[in-house]
């Protein structure tokens, strides 16, 4: 109650403070009313609080509480149920404010919007369609919230909350900004790392009574740490984006992210409190500090979110010298570069939040990782950490350098980005082997109830969807699929006019090729173990694939995503067609170094898993040498042998009438004779040919059992060929199939 009653104190004074409401109407300028003017901020505000509420409480549900088995345990089942409710106050908060954001663009009272006014707006405005995203996903939150108790589902839900509460950050100021690139990745990363600091601790004030309490506040301190260090630095990116310059802290829009800085750096130090007295009270059995100093930093929390809703009702700063309007930066969000160059490509940065944050994190991670195996004496590969180090910063570079500008307005450099991505990127990225990495760093939890990363981590790898995904036709059809469907699609247009589609097409394209290269030459457990013959097709599949995409580009006379293309073409290039078919030729050419290479490690690999068969083979002929004992070689051989007899009596047998008719009984006589001795002379003759002493060269054994595989596997032995001396060739077409086998 005390932080729900400091956020509307907050939002009240920051609306005023801020210029947000004001009461005057100046005449011939319709105003929406009161009514409007202050509901919309407050049911803004209720709409964050609830979505973070719900975030944190599933999240909390999920990761931080001890399940029971695969199913969550009792407290977690009470946070999920009250989560169903948030998420349904939510989903009509938020169908709400579709109504009242029409009334406050239009300037009309709500009492007199029209209802087709409303349906149009939720349905073709993006302000609108953002609302109702996120009224349907809360919804969509309410029923996971009930449809199971396993910890999976609760992870399921906590995800949908997390994604529920981003889709307004698309359409604010953010999305306003110049430099929307940063602007908005920065919020969304924001909102994210907000709802899990400030729901997750309401989450974890609500089990205050759970028997492992302190354990699960010391999990949560480490989450908030993370938390409060991307919060901060995404706020004060965004922050610079909207002021401007450091005038616009002058302002009162300036003067109210400062209050937020403030009540950022109130809540660091909280929790260095935390850290340093209450939890180790905690877990000496004094609860009361830690509460009561956690209920005063949720308190600061509410301050904070009634001060960020009255920002995005707030205007920002305004230039000293005021622009033209330019209808491209609006678009693209940011100006349209000059002609070409390597210093423009390399050194006229357009970064984003979101490729900077997987890279930061990424090689920390990673570096912390390789430290973690040094410190207990693990060696581990040095080409492993180059080359997943050298993946993430050519992620960087491709994502945020000069060629990401270019990328946007013209379709060759986009291509260019697009190979480096789907194949240059993965193929450095599964050479860093991340999976093995974290498997043998990452701790296990002290309570075997509680599932850490590692043990979600264990999850996905032996889940049935990545089962699915690694099979090598899967891989492959997703990987074609994203060329194909993407350029004939009709979709990149779409996905280049909106920021989200744009980052999403990004990812698919590094992930697309992670999987393909990680099922063709990772070494990662989780991938299917598939014979090297298949993968080698699989990879010739692919080339082909890619190479008959770029020869179909080459041919076409259809500009791809013309719309887009012809809003942002710059007067210097050359023709929209001219451009494609440069780009058809180079997706054509780009592929061939990669493509070789993977080819190459392929065989490498091919050769290898032979040399280890053959060399688990020759053990197993030693071991069976030194134990008097008869090895699978020396089975199988014997087993040749016995069906070659067996096919040569029957053969006898079935010769015409006319041919044994004189003596039926002598000649099968004759023929047991010649081709059938004794049992014991005949498994002695083939094991005195198969299996030589253990001092005899293992390679001498092999060109006597199964030099090529498939040759002396027809003739297993001596005693076998002058026992079938007289045979006919059925016997070899018999043995012929059962050496293929081997």
């Amino acid at each position: 109650m005390g932080a729900g009653a400091a956020a509307v104190v907050a939002l009240v004074a920051a609306l005023l403070f801020g210029g947000a409401v004001d009461g005057t109407v100046l005449p011939g300028i319709p105003s929406p009313g009161p009514v409007t003017e202050w509901m919309l901020p407050l049911l803004t505000m209720a709409a964050t609080t609830l979505g973070v509420l719900t975030a944190g409480l599933t999240a909390t549900a999920a990761f931080l509480l001890p399940g029971d088995g695969r199913s969550v345990a009792a407290h977690g089942w009470v946070l999920l149920r009250r989560s169903t409710w948030l998420a349904l106050v939510w989903t009509i908060t938020s169908l709400a404010l579709v109504v009242l954001t029409v009334s406050d663009i239009l300037g009309v009272p709500v009492d007199r919007l029209s209802r087709a006014s409303v349906v149009s707006f939720g349905l073709s405005v993006s302000q609108g369609q953002a609302l109702m995203l996120q009224a349907g996903l809360a919804l969509a939150v309410a029923v996971a919230s009930r449809a199971g108790l396993s910890r999976g589902a609760a992870l399921v839900t906590a995800g949908l909350a997390l994604i529920a509460g981003l889709p307004p950050a698309f359409t604010g100021h953010s999305a306003g900004a110049g430099n929307h690139q940063v602007a908005v990745s920065s919020l969304t990363l924001h909102v994210l790392a907000a709802s899990l600091w400030v729901g997750g601790l309401a989450g974890l004030l609500l089990v205050r009574r759970h028997r492992r309490f302190a354990d699960t506040a010391a999990r949560y301190s480490r989450l908030a740490l993370a938390c409060f260090v991307a919060t901060a630095v995404s706020g004060l990116v965004n922050a610079a984006v909207r002021l401007g310059s450091v005038e616009g802290l002058r302002s009162a829009y300036g003067v109210l992210v400062l209050l937020k800085v403030l009540a950022l750096l109130t809540v660091g130090v909280i929790g260095a409190v935390h850290r340093a007295r209450t939890l180790p009270a905690l877990r000496a059995g004094t609860p009361w500090a830690f509460l009561r100093l956690a209920a005063g930093e949720l308190v600061v929390l509410g301050a904070a979110v009634g001060v960020a809703v009255a920002l995005s009702r707030s205007p920002t700063p305004v230039p000293s010298e005021l622009v033209e309007p330019d209808p491209l930066v609006e678009l693209l969000g940011f100006a349209q570069p000059g002609p070409p160059t390597a210093l423009r490509m390399l050194g006229d940065p357009l970064p984003d939040m979101f490729f900077l944050t997987v890279v930061a994190v990424g090689i920390l991670a990673y570096l912390a990782g390789v430290r973690r195996m040094r410190r207990a004496g693990h060696p581990w590969p040095v080409s492993r950490t180059v080359s997943w180090v050298g993946g993430l910063l050519l992620l960087g570079a491709i994502t945020g350098l000069g060629v990401a500008r270019y990328a946007y307005v013209l379709f060759s450099v986009h291509m260019v980005q697009h190979m480096v991505l789907s194949m240059v990127v993965p193929i450095l990225l599964v050479g860093g082997a991340p999976v093995t990495l974290a498997l043998r760093t990452l701790r296990r939890p002290a309570d075997p109830q509680v599932r850490g990363a590692r043990e979600w981590l264990l999850l996905a790898l032996h889940s049935r969807v990545l089962r699915v995904l690694s099979h090598p036709l899967v891989a492959l059809a997703i990987y074609v699929a994203s060329l194909y469907g993407l350029y004939l699609g009709g979709l990149l247009g779409t996905l280049m006019r909106y920021h989200l589609g744009h980052l999403a097409m990004l990812t698919h394209f590094v992930l697309a090729g992670y999987l393909l290269f990680w099922v063709l030459i990772g070494v990662d457990p989780g991938r299917r173990r598939v014979p090297p013959a298949m993968l080698v097709v699989v990879h010739f599949l692919a080339m082909v694939a890619h190479a008959f995409f770029g020869f179909v580009l080459l041919q076409s006379t259809t500009v791809i995503a013309a719309d887009w293309y012809t809003a942002v073409h710059p007067p210097w290039a050359s023709s929209l067609l001219a451009d494609q078919h440069l780009g058809a030729g180079l997706a054509w050419a780009f592929g061939e170094l990669p493509a070789a290479a993977i080819l190459l490690l392929l065989v490498r690999q091919w050769i290898r898993t032979d040399e280890r068969e053959q060399a688990r083979l020759d053990r197993a002929a030693a071991r069976a040498e030194a134990t008097g004992e008869e090895d699978d070689l020396a089975r199988y051989n014997a087993f040749l042998a016995a069906a070659a007899v067996s096919a040569t009596t029957t053969t006898t047998v079935a010769a015409p009438s006319s041919a044994v008719a004189p003596s039926a009984t002598q000649d099968a006589a004759a023929t047991r004779s010649a081709v059938a001795p004794s049992a014991t002379q005949d498994a002695a003759a083939t094991r005195s040919a198969v299996a030589p002493s253990a001092t005899q060269d293992a390679a001498a054994t092999r060109s006597a059992v199964s030099p090529s595989g498939t040759q002396d596997a027809v003739a297993p032995s001596s005693a076998t060929r002058d026992a079938g001396a007289s045979s006919p060739p059925a016997s070899s077409a018999l043995a012929a199939p059962l050496a293929d086998e081997s």
